[in-house]
């Protein structure tokens, strides 16, 4: 097998994430480029045998203090065979080290125990970051999945009996959702999207990088936007991402007023419907907490996405391959002092 980089061939590269069943937006080319307007270089690594595309790993590396380099790969590698899988491990390797990286993080949306990854990480030494139940990870490892495989009323009909009612009040209520093509309107989405950050205390990018995710993303057909108006009101928004076989709920946003309309049930809705009409096999509403108390704080995200019929998936998780040794304990030692000041902040704060 061949491994080598393949900027000359990124629609082949692309090509093979969009066709693999495991595929995601965070492995296309298109998301390494909106990467590059954050500080980050990308590597389309690829696998050929006998002039076939067999595995691929979108690398993204980025610098570090004192000169050091971590490497990602969010939600990747993507293979076709064991023997692709170890050649493109090898491949990586190589390439980091010459690029000088600390470790290889990657984090590929296989299901939790699955063989020939957990094979494949003994092998080559790869170590399992534990990340606990709610969103310490970089990409969620609990997710909450919807097979699109019956027809819409079906869907419909398993949703539970108030998520339905909801997604009808809010239709006779005169909420109207609008797939958005004018990148005017991505102030409206953002402004939206400040006003969730403040009532529900998280932080959020600035408005030039999804911007930069219209221009490399949506104007591509990898992303969407949708808002929910009522009475030329905004009153939610959402960003999607897109493959052929799968649609992503990514970015969620709604207003402070007239709460009580439920426009997030029908934008949701009118999402689904959506995916299930590009021939979309899954819709995925992404991350949950894995622990499902309750009284948990984030339990009430989970029930929503419940409502609809989504199912809990948990993952292989989050998977370390340290390039060099020595320089990737000190940086994980640093991770863990800076992991452990912010949850202190985030406590001293409430």
């Amino acid at each position: 097998m061949e491994t080598k980089l393949l900027w000359e061939k990124e629609d082949l590269f692309d090509h093979f994430v969009a066709s693999h069943p495991r595929g995601d937006v965070l492995q296309t080319t298109k998301w390494g480029r909106l990467k590059a307007t954050s500080g980050w270089v990308y590597y389309p690594l690829g696998v050929f045998e006998q002039g076939r595309l067999q595995a691929v790993a979108l690398i993204l590396i980025k610098g570090l203090p004192l000169g050091a380099k971590i490497a990602y790969s969010p939600r990747g590698p993507l293979f076709a065979s064991p023997e692709a899988l170890e050649a493109l491990l090898q491949g990586g390797k190589k390439l980091l080290k010459k690029e000088g990286a600390l470790a290889w993080k990657m984090d590929p949306p296989l299901p939790e125990g699955d063989p020939l990854w957990l094979h494949a990480a003994n092998q080559h030494r790869l170590r399992f970051i534990v990340t606990g139940h709610d969103f310490q990870s970089v990409q969620p490892r609990y997710v909450m999945t919807l097979p699109l495989t019956g027809p819409l009323d079906v869907l419909l009909a398993e949703m539970k009996s108030k998520t339905r009612y909801n997604i009808r009040y809010a239709e006779r209520k005169g909420v109207q959702v609008v797939r958005v093509k004018d990148r005017k309107r991505l102030g409206v989405f953002y402004c939206l999207l400040q006003e969730t950050a403040v009532r529900d205390r998280f932080s959020i990018r600035p408005l030039d990088y999804f911007e930069a995710m219209w221009d490399h993303l949506m104007e591509n057909n990898l992303a969407q936007l949708f808002l929910a108006y009522k009475d030329d009101v905004p009153l939610a928004g959402a960003i999607c991402f897109r493959l052929p076989h799968r649609i992503w709920y990514v970015y969620g946003a709604s207003s402070n007023e007239q709460r009580n309309l439920q426009a997030s049930h029908l934008l949701q809705w009118e999402m689904i419907r959506w995916a299930k009409g590009l021939g979309c096999k899954v819709y995925d509403f992404r991350g949950v907490s894995g622990d499902l108390r309750e009284d948990n704080p984030l339990y009430g995200l989970y029930r929503f996405k419940e409502g609809f019929g989504a199912q809990l998936e948990t993952y292989v998780g989050e998977y370390d391959l340290p390039i060099r040794q020595g320089g990737y304990l000190v940086w994980q030692r640093g991770l863990a002092f800076h992991n452990w000041m912010r949850k202190r902040i985030r406590t001293g704060s409430r």
